[in-house]
């Protein structure tokens, strides 16, 4: 849930896309790539993942 004034991380297409070449191409699970590019939430990665797959 979000707090008051809280700002939200904003990550750029080239990130995203290398979070799915990650995933896709080397393997990666969702943890070692939430670790490898510092995702605070692994729902904003599987979301990522869900929308850029389509």
């Amino acid at each position: 849930m979000a707090i008051k004034g809280q700002k939200f991380k904003t990550y750029s297409e080239k990130i995203k896309q290398g979070a799915i070449r990650l995933h896709t191409v080397e393997v990666w699970t969702y943890r070692k790539i939430k670790k490898h590019l510092n995702y605070f939430q692994m729902e904003n990665l599987l979301k990522i993942f869900h929308f850029l797959r389509e």
